[in-house]
């Protein structure tokens, strides 16, 4: 395999080819679900109709002509780099971001990633005494990230894909309101599964603080983080006092401001809020406090913060 001729058939950098063919090496894959069982286990993973039926207009049937051999190649070699590093914690880009307009092979070539990884993650989740319960929940956070990228006009991917390689290698577990990821400390994600009570946070952090101990007992995590433009102090200014933003800052103690390598807070705020990164500000809804937060705030020439806190467990 040439990496700089597989990229240019791929459109994309070569040294990111070399990458996956470097940390995957001859490192083994895994097998893909049948065609046959796949509906029933997009529906699983709370896939909706519209992305399920593109997902198996452009499923990898050895004789679809939509998948050539350098996209066969990039399929096998991704899920070998992500199996390799079963039960990792941290972001893990699984290849290249590709021309996704070159239809749903080509756009959907990490989620049949992903879907070959599901028998391995479980595995890895039953090894730890995980139950159905929790894995499927975790897993089925598939579903709802490709909706928000159906909303984003396909912009949201480029970040969902390696977000989504902490799934399906064990590195993160969603725990009623909170998603909860193994390392140093317990990292607190908040998905867009509805209102974020003090209630619904707090049964979150009780059931991690059995969930842990007792599924890796060789990991000792005194401190929950978290690294959010929601632990914004700003908002306040914006928010009322009893707003669950605000409490759910409250539970923090921050570490000093440093805007991360790579990481926009503008463009953040606006992905996760609005689900939109193109329409211009004066014509975002303010149908929500915080809606009218954001769009007063960078109206008035401000920027938002990316901040990280702790509190103990």
């Amino acid at each position: 395999m040439d990496p700089a001729d597989t990229a240019a058939r791929l459109g994309v950098p070569a040294e990111e080819v070399d990458r996956v063919r470097r940390l995957a090496g001859d490192r083994p894959s895994a097998p893909l679900p049948g065609r046959a069982g796949a509906p029933a286990l997009l529906d699983r993973l709370a896939v909706r109709p519209a992305d399920a039926a593109e997902i198996m207009a452009g499923w990898p049937d050895p004789d679809s002509a939509l998948w050539t051999p350098e996209l066969r190649w990039l399929l096998d070699r991704s899920i070998a780099l992500v199996r390799a590093d079963l039960g990792g914690h941290d972001w893990l880009p699984p290849g290249p971001a590709l021309p996704r307009g070159r239809g749903p092979a080509w756009r959907h070539l990490y989620v049949y990633a992903y879907l070959a990884l599901v028998d391995v993650v479980r595995e890895y989740h039953s090894d730890h005494g995980i139950g159905d319960a929790v894995s499927w929940t975790t897993l089925a956070d598939l579903g709802r990230n490709l909706a928000v990228d159906r909303r984003m006009a396909g912009s949201g991917w480029p970040v969902m894909q390696s977000w989504l390689t902490l799934h399906a290698r064990g590195g993160i577990y969603e725990l009623g309101r909170l998603q909860h990821q193994r390392g140093e400390t317990i990292g607190l994600h908040v998905p867009e599964s509805g209102p974020l009570t003090p209630a619904a946070v707090d049964a979150s952090l009780d059931a991690a603080r059995v969930f842990f101990p007792r599924h890796f007992p060789d990991e000792h995590h005194t401190e929950f983080s978290c690294g959010s433009w929601l632990l914004d102090p700003q908002l306040r200014e914006h928010l009322p006092e009893d707003a669950n933003i605000v409490r759910f800052q409250r539970r923090f103690t921050l570490e000093p401001h440093a805007e991360p390598e790579g990481i926009d807070a503008d463009v953040e705020v606006r992905r996760f809020v609005f689900r939109d990164l193109s329409t211009p500000l004066d014509r975002l809804p303010r149908d929500t406090a915080l809606r009218r937060a954001v769009v007063d705030h960078l109206a008035a020439g401000r920027h938002w913060h990316w901040r990280v806190g702790r509190f103990p467990v």
